[in-house]
């Protein structure tokens, strides 16, 4: 996938725009938020069970090459194959190798951001191998030619009329005079469409939300049950999944899943939680009959043992960004790669750049609101923090803005000196505001008054008000 994250301010203008898109954005805090805290909330040991997921994720990462190699070991045991790729062209060949190997004409595709990551549909399409996306949402977005806006809900960005439209124009062996304007209506049509292409497929590809040491077993959850006939029916199963996704053990792969749905969908457990280890066996009545798995690294190995290896942790739950007042109005296009919101403020500039994604840490208000809802509290306001420190060290920040950042310092060196200009300021601004109290204009901040009235200042400065404080103490 093509990156844009250089011009997310573009992007986000446009995105603020779409009346559409605005529409659509409005449900996150009265779908996924509040479902998230009524199941924590049902959960007395919620907590406790961050802490213990934080700290499986810690130990796994701190020993990652000893459980990536007891994986493989066990894949192997179980008759299956396990590829490792350093980069994304190695997983896009891998993965093209096995489908010529048995003359695949159609794959179908579990939801996997790996897949996203590494571009693998335009990748198998070039080469004379139709990917069908099986998951309601990717296959709506593929339908739209789009890429996805939210790593669990990948179409949450678009309007029921406008999957409708899609289905017309593309299931046009259907009645054209038929109803879709009912949730039920678009769910049975795509149902009877995807069947077919699930008995057709000759290979299935899936993510993996997990990968178990203990038993070469991949792990996937869903709601729609399409990743257990993507990986069951065709002759092949390939699990596409990133280093850190292993884990030591099937209890500890059962306590990151305790937490995993509860942050993203508000449910106790997905719907399907299927687990697979290995081909399809003699006494077995169905599966495939090889199963391999893909390793993809593409720049995880440079995070361990960084600042940002914490971000290694993220079990892609999509909590930050259901939380998160800047997603919540600009949506997931105008991170402009692969991962959106506070998660892909972090980890798109430590697997392409900081140069390509700087402007992503800055998409943050530091509410902390990310950090709090995090199922293993992953401390993303601070790997920020520290984005921006180094687009600041390499001069990558517009020279207003270290212009700004220097008048700042400046002050800031010298305490009277700042309390005599945020005196000075105040009483300013509080002229500006007038009877109101409002301020409509300001040209240093043209980014907050060209949408809303800026309060101006009541009262005295912070260190006037400390000060008092202190000598009535």
């Amino acid at each position: 996938m093509e990156s844009t994250s250089h011009r997310f301010p573009e992007n986000a203008k446009v995105a603020l725009a779409n009346d559409g898109l605005q529409t659509a954005l409005g449900k996150l805090e009265t779908g996924f938020v509040v479902n998230r805290a009524t199941a924590a909330g049902r959960l007395p040991e919620f907590e406790a069970l961050r802490d213990q997921a934080r700290d499986i994720k810690n130990h796994t990462l701190a020993h990652l090459d000893f459980y990536l190699e007891a994986f493989e070991a066990k894949v192997i045991e179980n008759g299956g194959h396990v590829h490792w790729a350093s980069t994304a062209e190695e997983a896009r060949e891998i993965i093209l190798g096995i489908c010529q190997s048995v003359d695949a004409k159609t794959v179908t595709k579990g939801k996997s951001m790996i897949a996203e990551e590494i571009g693998l549909n335009d990748f198998l399409e070039d080469n004379g191998v139709a990917p069908i996306e099986t998951d309601l949402g990717e296959y709506i977005i593929q339908l739209r030619n789009e890429p996805p806006s939210h790593i669990i809900a990948p179409a949450v960005h678009v309007l029921k009329e406008q999957v409708a439209d899609a289905f017309h124009e593309t299931h046009t062996h259907l009645d054209p005079n038929r109803s879709l304007e009912e949730p039920r209506e678009l769910l049975d049509e795509a149902r009877a469409v995807l069947r077919q292409k699930f008995l057709d497929a000759d290979v299935g590809i899936t993510g993996a939300n997990f990968l178990v040491a203990e038993t070469g077993t991949s792990v996937i959850v869903t709601n729609e049950g399409n990743g257990d006939l993507t990986q069951i029916l065709p002759k092949i199963h390939i699990a596409l999944a990133s280093l850190e996704k292993v884990t030591p053990t099937l209890e500890d792969a059962t306590s990151l899943l305790r937490v995993l749905a509860r942050s993203a969908t508000g449910q106790e457990f997905s719907s399907y939680t299927t687990f697979s280890t290995g081909p399809r066996r003699a006494e077995d009545e169905d599966g495939p009959s090889e199963y391999h798995v893909v390793l993809l690294d593409n720049g995880r190995s440079d995070m361990i043992g960084s600042k940002f290896q914490d971000m290694l942790r993220c079990i892609r739950c999509g909590a930050c960004m259901n939380h998160c007042p800047v997603y919540g109005v600009v949506g997931g296009h105008a991170y402009g790669w692969v991962y959106p919101g506070p998660m892909g403020a972090v980890l798109t500039p430590a697997l392409i750049g900081v140069e390509e994604a700087g402007h992503l840490p800055n998409a943050s208000t530091f509410c902390g609101r990310c950090e709090s809802v995090c199922p293993v509290r992953i401390p993303l306001p601070k790997l920020m923090r520290q984005y921006r420190e180094r687009e600041f060290e390499r001069k990558l920040m517009p020279t207003t803005t270290r212009a700004g950042l220097g008048l700042w310092a400046f002050f800031v060196r010298r305490p009277a000196l700042y309390r005599l200009a945020a005196r000075t300021m105040g009483r300013i601004l509080r002229l500006m505001g007038g009877r109101r109290g409002r301020i409509g204009w300001l040209p240093v901040a043209r980014g907050w008054t060209v949408h809303r009235d800026l309060p101006a200042p009541s009262g005295r400065t912070f260190h006037a008000q400390w000060a008092a404080r202190g000598k009535k103490g």
